[in-house]
Parts: structure tokens; sequence; C-alpha cells
């Protein structure tokens, strides 16, 4: 097989707990990844490439800092064909949002390119590779939504209710150091003695920092508040809650106010559905 077309899924962080800071810098923190049916999408080519290459629908992500051409060329050692691939990457997802769009990216491509260049990387492998691009990436690699703990590397599968999802992303990029710098996060929740969802009590940490930086970001919890439950996902900036049917999850995106009012400005929405294995998983398998 010469030409792969995937998805590179979308997460949630259902909470996130901080539970402390290590000496290199880095956070100990305890948190939920759910996967959405909805994200990116990357093609992959092998027919006419003569060397490794990327596009992208948004053409000036399509640099040598893309975690996608990141993940191939970290890759690239261990093919035993021909480590060349046209990429092609359909950007959905918007960047610093919190929904895990560049890590997923990252991800899709360790396991594309493994299977094409035939390298033969196992599971582990993979998910070691990607854990040097980012804290995230493992979680995609892994496939499944999961309990995650240490810098979120640590990844145990975790049955959550398939529900649909409002995710709503202010506009607005968070800088991910910018928050977990700040000198007003919390860094001591008590590590959670019951890994069962639902986790009663749980929250994300990093929610009052962001909103106290990010405006939008608060405002757009304000407005999706008044219909459920709602909460940030990782440092922000995109924020979601969660609705029994598709049907009630159009109908609140459906009042989201115009890109233009005054209310929630320039905020952009969708609706996804919470999943436990990844599509992506189930493509690679065919």
């Amino acid at each position: 097989m010469s030409k792969l077309k995937l998805p590179a899924p979308a997460k949630l962080n259902l909470f996130l707990h901080i539970t402390g800071r290590r000496a290199d810098g880095y956070h100990n923190l305890e948190t939920v990844f759910q996967l959405l049916d909805y994200g990116d999408e990357l093609e992959f080519d092998q027919d006419t490439a003569s060397t490794l290459s990327l596009s992208c629908s948004r053409p000036e992500l399509a640099n040598d800092d893309n975690l996608v051409l990141r993940a191939a060329r970290l890759l690239a050692p261990h093919a035993t064909a021909p480590p060349f691939c046209h990429i092609h990457l359909h950007k959905r997802l918007p960047a610093g949002a919190g929904l895990g769009g560049g890590s997923s990216d990252a991800a899709t491509t360790l396991l594309a390119l493994n299977q094409l260049w035939q390298c033969g990387l196992t599971p582990s492998a993979l998910h070691k590779l990607g854990l040097s691009l980012g804290a995230d990436v493992p979680a995609f690699v892994h496939g499944y939504s999961a309990f995650a703990d240490g810098v979120g590397e640590k990844l145990v599968n975790q049955t959550v209710p398939e529900r649909w999802y409002v995710v709503l992303t202010p506009p607005c990029e968070v800088a991910t150091r910018e928050i977990f710098c700040h000198p007003e996060l919390t860094r001591n929740s008590p590590s959670l003695t019951m890994r069962a969802f639902p986790f009663l009590g749980s929250r994300n940490d990093c929610q009052a920092v962001s909103c106290k930086l990010y405006p939008p970001i608060k405002a757009a919890l304000d407005w999706l508040d008044q219909f459920a439950e709602a909460r940030m996902t990782g440092t922000g900036a995109s924020v979601f809650a969660s609705f029994p049917t598709q049907a009630a999850a159009t109908e609140i995106l459906s009042r989201l106010p115009a890109a233009t009012s005054n209310q929630i400005p320039g905020c952009q929405g969708f609706v996804a559905r919470g999943v436990n294995r990844s599509p992506l998983l189930d493509l690679l398998e065919q």
C-alpha cells in the first residue's frame, strides 16, 4: 500500500489535575483523554515521492517546525523502505486550543509511516518516539480514551460514555508554557484514589489562570454554561460541554451568536462524538 488517507482525531481533557512540579520543571498531572470523531486529516502518498515533503490546507503551517515533518524525520532512520513520502495535512483544528491538533497529526504520521516505510516498530517504541515530540503525542499513538498521569504519558484505557460534545474555540491562541509557568497555577491537587469514571469533584486546574489571562475563554465558558456544565480542555482556549444526543448538541451550537456579535466575538464551534477507540486504529488495521 503506497497511499493512505487517515484521520488525526481531536481530544478533550475531561479534567486536568496538577499534582506537583518536578525538578526538571515539568508538571505531574492526572487527566482523562477523551478522543473525538472529529479532527484533522492526513494524506500520505509514496507513488510519486522522491523525497519527504509536506503541504497543508493552511500553507503557512507547511514548514520545518511542523510536528508532521518532525515525526517523519524521527522515524526515517528506522525505515527499511525508502523514507520518501508526500504528506498533505488537511487542517481543521485550531492551534493553541487544547484539542491536541499538532500532537495528533504527529501520532498519525508515526503510525502511518511505520507501515508505509516498513519500520516494524512496536507500539511501545512509537510511544517513546512520540513522547520526544510532546507530552500529548503518546495518547494519540495509544489510540484509546485513557486515564493519564506522569506528564501525561502513563496511560490506562478508560471507558467513557460516548456522549456528544459542543466544542467552542474563542479567538485566542494560548501559550501552554505561559500557563504552566504562571505563579497562580494550582500545583498541589491531591492524587485521585479511585480511578473510575465519572471522577466526582474533578476540575481543570489550568482554567482559572487561562481565564484570567485570556478573557475570551471565560466569555465562551459563561455562554456555554447556560446549557450544560462547561469546562476548558488542556490549557485552552477551547471549552466544551456534553449532551446525550447529536440533536441536542447541534441545537445548542445553532444558538451560538454570530462571530461579529459583542457577546463572544469571533468564537467558532463544532459538534463531535466522544469515542473510546480512535478511528485511526480501525483504518490502519484495514
